[in-house]
C-alpha cells in the first residue's frame, strides 16, 4: 500500500488502492482514496492555473516560431558551451545532411537541443569569434557581432555572423548565430576569377591584328589604296569580334558578375590582439604589438588572416627556432600594411618564399588556401624581406582598409526573454562533464525501440525498424526523432510479424543496416541510451560492432529494471502494465517510434519516484538497476 500511495503522490494521481484484505486494510484504502480525490482536484486546480498564467507566453512563444520559421537565414541559439537552445528548419536543412551518408527521410537531422554546435560548424572558426567577443565585450560602444565564413560538417560552405546573449550583469551567456549557405556563391566567385583570366588572355590575344594593322597604317601614309582598305577591314572586323565577345561574356556571366565576397568590418587593433592571443597561447611565442595611433579599420575575413599568420609563425618557430615576434600595423593609403618581424636577418628569404604556396594547415587547424590565395582574396599582397640594418626579418601582408557604417549594438538580456525552448541550458554545466555525478533530470537521453526479425539476435535475426526520440532538460522532444525501416536481408518469423506488422514487401529498397547504424549513431551521440528491456537491443547493436566500425558506448539506463527498483512488490513490468500503473495512455504500441515515445514517457514519470528513494544521479541509478532481479536476465 505504501508503493502505491506514492504511485498517487509521485506520478499517477487518477490510481487508486484496491479496497481489499482485512477491514482495517479495507477502511484505510477507502480513506486513502478520499484523500487522493481531494489531491487529485487540488492538483487540476493548480493545473489550470498554471495553463492560465503561461497563455501570454505560449502566445509570444508561438510569435517567435512563426518569425522563426519565415527567416530566410538559419538561426541558432547556443549557450556558451555550444549546446543548441534554440533552432530553425532553416538551420536543420543547411546543417544536417551529413556527407558520404544516405539521406533517410526518418533520421530528422542532427540539430537539434542540447547538441553541441562543434559538431556541426569548425570548433577553431567558432572559438576565434567567441574570443574576439569576450575581448570586444569590455569596449563601451562596439558593436558586439562578428562574421566569419567556415565549411560546416556536411561539406556546405557556410557564412556565420555570431553575436553575444548578454545577462543583467553583462556576463556572457551564449551565443546567437545566423547562417547563410554561400557554396554556390563562393562558385560563382571561382568562376568570376576563370572569366576575367580567360577574358584578358582573349582581348590581348585579338587587339594584337587591329593593333599591328593601325601601327603599318601610321608608319606607311603613302600606302595604295587597295592595301590600306585590307588593313582597314581588318580593324573593322577584330573590333566586331572583341564587341561580340564582350557583350556575349556580359550575357553567359550576368549573374557571376553581380557577386560578391562579402567580408566583415574589424577593428585593426582587434586583430593584432587576435593573432597575438593565437602565437602566445597555442605556440608559446612572445608577442610585442605596435598598434596605430588611430582607429583603423580592415574589411577582410579575419579569421583566414589569423589561420595564415598562425600558419607562418608554426613553421617559423619549428624550423628557424623564432620564439619572439613583433607584429605592427600601419596605414599605407588605402591599404593597410601588416607586419610579421622577428630578430635575425639571416632567414633564407628563398624558404619563406616557398611557404607563400603551401596550404594552410597547422596541426587539425587550417584552410584549404595558400598565403598568397589569402592575400588575393583580400585585393592585397604579400611579400617577405631581410632588413640587415636592423637585423631582422618579415612578412609583409597588404589589407584593404574601409570605414565602417554606423551600427547599433543591441545586446540581447537573458532577462527579457521567456524560458521557452530550453534557455535555461544556460545554466547547465560545461559541454562533456562527469555523467555518473549528474542528476538524471538534467541528462539528455535518446530513447529507442528496436523491431526485429525473431527473438534470437545472436541465433542471427536482425533490425527491421528502429525508432528514438530525444529527452533535453526533462522535456520529450517528440519534433526531434528518428525512425527508419531496415532491410534485413533474411526472412522474418512469423510470430515476429504478428507483433509488428512489417513485412518483407515494406522493407523492399529500405536501406541496410550498414547504412542506418551510422546514422542512428551520430543521432545518440553523447546522450544516455535509454531502452525497455534494454539487453536485448544493446545486443543487437553490439553484434554489428566488426559488421560496421561502431561501439555504442553510451551509458544506457533500462526503464524495465527502473520500475523493479521503484515497486518491487507489484505484479507487471512490461510497457503496458508500468504505463497503466502511471496513468500513461498507450498509443502506437509495437512500432519502434511508437514505444520508444511511450518508454520515454514511461520513463520522465520515473524521475521523481527515483529522486524519492534517493536514486538522484546517473550512478545511483545503475547501481540501483543492476541489484534488481531483471538485471540478470540474458540473451
Amino acid at each position: 500500500m505504501a508503493e502505491e500511495m506514492s504511485l498517487i503522490l509521485r506520478a499517477n494521481p487518477a490510481h487508486r488502492i484496491a479496497s481489499t484484505g482485512p477491514t482495517a486494510m479495507s477502511q484505510l484504502a477507502e480513506t486513502a482514496n478520499s484523500f487522493a480525490d481531494r489531491f487529485q482536484i487540488l492538483l487540476a486546480d493548480e493545473d489550470d492555473k498554471i495553463r492560465r498564467a503561461r497563455a501570454d507566453l505560449e502566445e509570444e512563444k508561438n510569435r517567435l516560431s512563426v518569425l522563426m520559421s519565415e527567416l530566410t537565414e538559419g538561426v541558432l541559439v547556443c549557450n556558451i558551451e555550444g549546446q543548441i537552445l534554440l533552432y530553425n528548419s532553416q538551420a536543420k536543412r543547411l546543417l544536417s545532411q551529413m556527407p558520404g551518408l544516405p539521406t533517410l527521410p526518418g533520421a530528422g537531422g542532427f540539430v537539434g537541443l542540447g547538441r553541441s554546435i562543434f559538431g556541426l560548424l569548425d570548433r577553431h572558426a567558432i572559438t576565434y569569434a567567441l574570443e574576439n567577443l569576450l575581448y570586444r565585450s569590455q569596449k563601451q560602444n562596439d558593436p558586439l557581432v562578428s562574421q566569419f565564413v567556415t565549411a560546416a560538417a556536411n561539406g556546405q560552405l557556410i557564412r556565420t555572423r555570431i553575436a553575444p546573449v548578454i545577462d543583467s550583469h553583462q556576463a556572457l551567456r551564449g551565443f546567437i548565430l545566423t547562417l547563410e549557405d554561400i557554396t554556390r556563391q563562393l562558385q560563382t566567385s571561382h568562376r568570376r576569377d576563370l572569366l576575367l583570366q580567360t577574358l584578358t588572355e582573349g582581348v590581348r590575344a585579338r587587339s594584337a591584328h587591329p593593333l599591328a594593322a593601325i601601327e603599318t597604317i601610321e608608319d606607311y601614309p603613302q600606302m595604295n589604296a587597295a592595301k590600306l582598305e585590307q588593313l582597314r577591314h581588318v580593324i573593322y572586323e577584330e573590333s566586331l569580334t572583341l564587341s561580340g565577345r564582350l557583350n556575349q561574356t556580359t550575357t553567359d556571366y550576368a549573374e557571376d558578375l553581380k557577386a560578391d565576397w562579402q567580408l566583415e568590418e574589424i577593428l585593426g587593433s582587434d586583430l593584432l590582439w587576435a593573432i597575438q592571443h593565437r602565437f602566445e597561447d597555442k605556440l608559446g611565442v612572445t608577442t610585442t604589438l605596435e598598434t596605430p595611433e588611430e582607429n583603423l579599420w580592415l574589411k577582410m575575413d579575419s579569421y583566414a588572416v589569423v589561420q595564415a599568420l598562425t600558419y607562418l609563425m608554426a613553421r617559423l618557430r619549428a624550423e628557424c627556432d623564432i620564439r619572439q615576434v613583433n607584429l605592427s600595423l600601419k596605414p599605407s593609403g588605402r591599404f593597410a600594411v601588416l607586419d610579421l618581424r622577428w630578430p635575425d636577418s639571416s632567414t633564407e628569404i628563398e624558404i619563406l618564399w616557398s611557404w607563400q604556396n603551401q596550404t594552410l594547415i597547422t596541426g587539425d587547424e587550417g584552410m584549404p588556401l595558400t598565403l598568397r590565395e589569402v592575400a588575393e582574396r583580400h585585393g592585397g599582397e604579400v611579400w617577405c624581406q631581410a632588413d640587415p640594418a636592423s637585423n631582422t626579418a618579415y612578412f609583409r601582408l597588404l589589407l584593404p582598409t574601409t570605414r565602417p557604417k554606423p551600427v547599433r549594438s543591441v545586446p540581447i538580456f537573458q532577462a527579457s526573454r521567456p524560458e521557452y525552448y530550453d534557455f535555461d541550458l544556460f545554466h547547465q554545466p560545461g559541454q562533456k562533464p562527469e555523467l555518473d555525478q549528474r542528476p538524471l533530470a538534467e541528462l539528455t537521453y535518446t530513447v529507442f525501440d528496436t523491431e526485429t526479425t525473431g527473438l534470437s539476435p545472436s541465433g542471427g535475426d536482425e533490425i527491421v525498424s528502429i525508432g528514438a526520440v530525444r529527452i533535453v532538460n526533462g522535456r520529450l522532444l517528440r519534433q526531434e526523432i528518428f525512425d527508419q525501416l531496415i532491410d534485413p536481408r533474411r526472412s522474418i518469423s512469423r510470430a515476429s510479424l504478428n507483433i509488428h506488422g512489417i513485412s518483407l514487401d515494406m522493407l523492399q529498397g529500405q536501406p541496410t543496416i550498414e547504412q542506418v547504424l551510422p546514422q542512428f549513431w551520430r543521432f545518440s551521440e553523447d546522450t544516455v541510451l535509454v531502452a525497455h528491456n534494454a539487453a536485448f537491443d544493446m545486443q543487437l547493436l553490439q553484434l554489428k560492432e566488426a559488421q560496421t566500425g561502431l561501439k555504442f558506448i553510451n551509458p544506457v539506463l533500462d526503464t524495465l529494471l527502473l520500475s523493479a527498483v521503484i515497486h518491487p512488490n507489484l505484479e507487471g513490468h512490461s510497457l503496458e502494465a508500468i504505463a497503466r500503473r502511471l496513468g500513461i495512455t498507450i498509443m502506437g504500441r509495437h512500432t519502434s517510434l511508437g514505444d520508444a515515445i511511450l518508454t520515454g514517457e514511461i520513463f520522465l514519470k520515473l524521475i521523481p519516484l527515483l529522486a524519492e528513494r534517493g536514486i538522484a544521479t546517473l550512478q545511483d541509478a545503475r547501481a540501483a538497476a543492476q541489484e534488481t532481479y531483471y538485471a540478470r536476465l540474458s540473451y
